[in-house]
């Protein structure tokens, strides 16, 4: 079927849909953070719902707590941000931004 007969079928049957632009998308899970970078966005429009459809260069980052990073802050004697930071770099591992910064 070729675009332009999707396109009318979907009319028909009430389903409208229309790209987006967006720099990135972020999506905020408990454990994670995933972020989508140079994305391609469809929005679709069915029967009062909307829903999105996403794809682009994925990059998962885990989810740093304020307790993970006070954690590491203390205990290797830098500011919160410093120990934010290299939480960060080191992929939530806490173990691993200490041994980090005390190696500074």
């Amino acid at each position: 079927m070729d675009p332009r007969q999707l396109q009318a079928l979907m009319r028909q049957m009430g389903i409208k849909s229309e790209e987006l632009s967006a720099k990135r998308v972020i999506i905020e899970c408990e454990d994670k953070t995933i972020v989508i970078e140079e994305p391609q966005v469809v929005k679709v429009s069915m029967q009062g719902t909307e829903s999105f459809q996403v794809s682009g260069k994925v990059k998962v980052e885990a989810a740093i707590s304020e307790e993970d990073v006070e954690m590491v802050a203390e205990r290797a004697g830098v500011s919160k941000e410093k120990a934010r930071q290299a939480l960060k770099e080191c992929g939530g591992d806490i173990a691993e931004a200490i041994l980090k910064l005390s190696g500074e």
